[in-house]
């Protein structure tokens, strides 16, 4: 059998974050104890994320719910990366089971985790968020403001989403500091309207400005 001369499908991939990040985590308190100073944080990466310009204005914090302490942070690196799937939450839980060594973040004999991230998340990190074992997940708002702020297409999402989250042992928090997190939407949208931002959609339905 003669071997083929055709070069072998790409057999990894990668997504990293930026350096920027670790220098906003290290200027927040080590212990993060209150909600509020949880979305407070992930607010302050989301805007610098869209300003940075690897992806849009979303990021997550996976953390420990004993200890408050940051297991990983995580932002949106779809157009830095050119993944699809490279949106904070999945960026965040993948970096956290990186950090513990294990797929599962709520595994017996390791502190429960807790996902917290600027707005509901959309139908991909639904299903991420769901399978990566947290045991709370908290959110800066949700609605359809970020679609009509951003022009983002979040998903068919369920409509009772809390309640299948709450079926798996999931408690969710759906609303901390909502207003800052709109005035970050609503800064990206003053760029995207001034056409200085891309709006990454599938199937020609975002806006390449």
């Amino acid at each position: 059998m003669n071997a083929s001369s055709e070069p072998a499908p790409i057999a990894s991939f990668g997504c990293s974050v930026p350096g920027w990040v670790g220098e906003e985590l290290r200027a927040f308190p080590a212990r993060l104890t209150s909600d509020a100073q949880k979305v407070q944080l992930v607010n302050r990466l989301a805007e610098l994320n869209w300003r940075d310009g690897g992806g849009g204005p979303f990021a997550a914090l996976v953390v420990g719910r004993e200890t408050g302490q940051v297991v990983a942070a995580g932002v949106n690196r779809v157009l830095a990366s050119g993944l699809s799937v490279a949106h904070a939450e999945v960026v965040a839980l993948s970096l956290a089971q990186v950090e513990r060594g294990q797929w599962d973040l709520g595994a017996a004999g390791s502190e429960p985790t807790e996902l917290v991230v600027n707005w509901r998340t959309c139908v991909q990190c639904y299903g991420a968020a769901m399978w990566s074992g947290i045991t709370r997940l908290v959110l800066a708002g949700h609605g359809d403001e970020v679609e009509e702020l951003t022009g983002f297409d979040e998903g068919p999402m369920p409509e009772d989403w809390i309640g299948k989250f709450e079926e798996r042992g999931i408690e969710v928090v759906p609303e901390v500091d909502r207003l800052s997190a709109l005035a970050v939407f609503e800064d990206y949208r003053a760029a995207k309207e001034a056409g200085e931002v891309v709006v990454y959609n599938a199937r020609g339905t975002g806006t390449n400005v």
